[in-house]
């Protein structure tokens, strides 16, 4: 049976992006490489009320690869997989390519 998560709210599950060990040649890579905390968005809340219940829609998506904080989320295992959790407002931008 496969368990899908929605968040709740402004909430966002991310599926954190681990950077390779080494490269496609087979060259090691070393632990001090710099390497962004990013993650891939799994799934999207569906965004927050304000204080006079109009609803704040989320600028984020399925699919986005996105800048995370160092500390913070809150860490969810589904299955095999283990994702995080967090607010919209937490998410520090966005990466393209």
């Amino acid at each position: 049976m496969a368990k899908r998560l929605i968040p709740s709210f402004n909430r966002i599950l991310v599926e954190k992006i681990i950077p390779p060990s080494k490269t496609t040649s087979g060259i090691l890579l070393p632990d001090k490489t710099s390497k962004l905390n990013s993650g891939k968005i799994v799934a999207v809340g569906p965004g927050a009320r304000d204080k006079d219940g109009k609803f704040i829609p989320l600028n984020l998506k399925e699919g986005d690869t996105v800048l995370l904080p160092e500390y913070g989320g809150t860490e969810i295992k589904l299955g095999e997989k283990e994702y995080h959790l967090y607010r919209d407002d937490d998410i520090l931008g966005t990466l393209h390519e």
